[in-house]
């Protein structure tokens, strides 16, 4: 079984060849500590004390290359074909689809964590087969993200993503607990990627290919370092002009932030603004249902969905139907029609970087560096919770918060 296990590693080039025979080696000394045959299943209990006794004598690095041989081999014994074939369970599947989604509603989640979330629970039911709900277990789920990681060689990020929404539905949907050790699954690989930052000159270029609102949105993305989603939920509320703050509302990770209005955006957000006021009155004149508002607030304040404070600013040129509600009302504009212009005006202005609206931010926050803005300032502008993901900025800037240049450019 050894000798499988070796060309499964061969094959997968989930691991350097080099290191092939060491992973042997360890799964061979585990399973010779234990006197166990190759196709018995290591417990989480003898797991643990077999690398009490490893430690002991083994280098730090060597101890992690063995767990990650242990898991490996773990995943190698349960390796299972996918069946996309429809599920004898389909019912049942639905039902805790159902029950998701009421829940995260109830937990006043957001509507796209719970597409995320659906997303993951359809494919790790398509990956079980046949299996029930009721008959998932912790080793599943294991199983599902090491199979992310080797087979389908997903990023750290997204294997955490399906983590996060598994781990909700099992704890908080089904009920069922999770110990310490049982989610130790193979770990998908952290690349870490520098962000691509467009210069001012890129910026201007491609700012004079867009026109209108798509205009207003680019440059206030750029201008105020905020996310498009954060731009799209922008209500008239949010924006003063005179005091030039813009307040983000429930951002990433539910979290309010002030940031920084451009003096030369004004005249455009009061343009804006004046449109917006007028597919406003436009709505209460033929009596259309107020736009949807944040948490519970609509029964707290059941007219305030009408008042003008909480309109969008960039409201929907259409109305829509509310998926969670079933009412027709007036959305924000949809992200879609930015991206695309975006990406016709990055072509036109003929840019060779793979650049997208987060774009902007991530040359927000760059060139803020390169004007001697502290790291700080910057990390509450963007909301990041750690200043280590700020930090990644230093290393695309023209030069570093000390103003420290190339020997070649003095």
């Amino acid at each position: 079984m050894l000798e499988e296990f070796r060309r499964f590693l061969a094959e997968k080039k989930s691991v350097h060849e080099k290191a092939i025979p060491w992973y042997l080696r360890w799964v061979s000394s585990c399973f010779e500590f234990y006197n166990l045959d190759y196709a018995e299943t290591l417990s989480d209990k003898q797991n643990q004390d077999f690398f009490v006794q490893f430690a002991r004598n083994h280098e730090d690095w060597q101890v992690r290359q063995a767990k990650e041989a242990l898991r490996l081999f773990k995943y190698f014994q349960g390796t299972v074909s996918i069946d996309n074939t429809k599920k004898q369970s389909e019912p049942e599947w639905k039902a805790l689809e159902d029950n998701t989604s009421n829940l995260l509603r109830l937990k006043h989640r957001a509507q796209n964590t719970e597409k995320t979330y659906l997303t993951w629970l359809r494919s790790f039911a398509i990956y079980l087969g046949s299996k029930s709900p009721e008959q998932v277990t912790s080793d599943d789920i294991q199983q599902y993200l090491s199979y992310l990681a080797v087979e389908r060689k997903v990023a750290t990020s997204t294997q955490n993503q399906a983590l996060n929404a598994l781990v909700f539905v099992y704890r908080q949907v089904l009920n069922k607990e999770l110990g310490e050790h049982e989610l130790d699954a193979v770990r998908a690989n952290y690349k870490r990627r520098l962000p691509i930052v467009l210069t001012r000159n890129e910026i201007q270029s491609i700012f004079a290919q867009l026109s209108g609102t798509c205009k207003t949105m680019a440059m206030l993305i750029y201008g105020c370092g905020i996310r498009l989603q954060e731009c799209l939920n922008l209500r008239i509320k949010d924006v003063d002009c005179e005091r030039g703050m813009l307040i983000v509302r429930a951002g990433k990770g539910d979290k309010d932030r002030r940031t920084v209005l451009p003096e030369m955006l004004k005249q455009a957000i009061t343009e804006q603004i004046s449109q917006a006021k007028t597919l406003h009155e436009l709505d209460r004149k033929n009596v259309v249902a107020g736009v949807c508002l944040p948490d519970a607030l609509t029964r707290k304040y059941p007219n305030a969905n009408k008042e003008w404070a909480w309109f969008w600013l960039f409201p929907s040129r259409s109305l829509s139907v509310d998926p969670r509600t079933n009412i027709a009302r007036r959305h924000h504009a949809h992200p879609a029609t930015l991206q695309k212009a975006f990406k016709s005006a990055v072509e036109s202005a003929d840019i060779a970087k793979q650049a997208s609206i987060h774009t902007l931010r991530h040359s927000f926050a760059t060139h803020l560096l390169e004007n001697g803005y502290d790291i700080r300032t910057i990390q509450e502008l963007l909301g990041h919770n750690s200043l280590q993901t700020t930090m990644i900025y230093t290393h695309v800037a023209g030069k570093n918060i000390l103003g420290v240049k190339s020997p070649l450019d003095q």
